[in-house]
């Protein structure tokens, strides 16, 4: 029992000391290692709040009801349009919106009202790819500024090197660090942002496929004979 408590006692200590110790060699660098490894965490933390944000928004663009076409359907056919947008203006989607321009264009010609169609459905695109740019941009801005910092710490490691008459291991330690560190949290953040634009990319592609298919059988139901 005693023997446990000590061996757990010493666990602990071991793991303070690791965690204390990356923390350490994050902002050992020097001067200019710490500002490259703080504007990376700042990355880091603007691509996480952008995946977080767009994840939640284009997922919950991409529900629709099942039976919301099938109502549509049976209040147009019915001659009720009003319910028909009124059920539109209630969903929140960009489905809905889309589905109620074409309500606003019934009695036009078809192709205005696919035209109408068409121009929300750019807009709502474009909002749903709305902070994605940044999103890819960090993705290539991170490890460009991580290898920045392997640059500059190789630069300063090389300059404490020529001050010196007798080169030791501790004199290159801090631009080592900084090189090596910087490095990978560049790679690390680069990484992360670049799986995260390609997954969102994917679920945007899937919410535009659904706009089509719902906005092509909307189109249909307008061209279907009148009983």
């Amino acid at each position: 029992m005693f023997h446990s408590t000590l061996f757990l006692q010493a666990t602990d200590i071991e793991r303070t000391t690791e965690t204390l110790s990356i923390l350490d060699l994050m902002f050992s660098g020097g001067t200019i290692g710490v500002i490259i490894v703080a504007v990376e965490l700042v990355l880091s933390v603007v691509a996480l709040y952008i995946f977080i944000e767009r994840y939640l928004t284009i997922k919950k663009s991409g529900q629709v009801d099942q039976n919301f076409m099938n109502n549509i359907r049976a209040n147009v056919s019915a001659g009720n349009i009003q319910a028909a947008r009124s059920l539109c203006q209630n969903t929140d989607t960009p489905v809905s919106r889309m589905v109620e321009k074409g309500l606003t264009r019934i009695g036009k010609p078809l192709r205005d009202i696919d035209a109408a169609i068409e121009n929300v459905g750019n807009l709502e695109i474009f909002k749903l790819e709305k902070n994605l740019s940044t999103l890819a941009s960090i993705a290539g801005a991170a490890p460009m500024i991580g290898f920045l910092g392997t640059v500059t710490g190789m630069i300063l490691a090389f300059m404490n090197m020529a001050q010196e008459t007798n080169v030791s291991p501790q004199s290159l330690a801090d631009g080592i660090y900084q090189a090596l560190i910087t490095t990978a949290i560049g790679l690390t953040v680069g990484i992360f942002a670049f799986i995260a634009y390609n997954l969102l990319v994917s679920k945007v592609e899937k919410v535009v496929y659904q706009m089509e298919r719902y906005t092509t059988e909307f189109m249909d139901l307008l061209q279907e004979p009148t009983s």
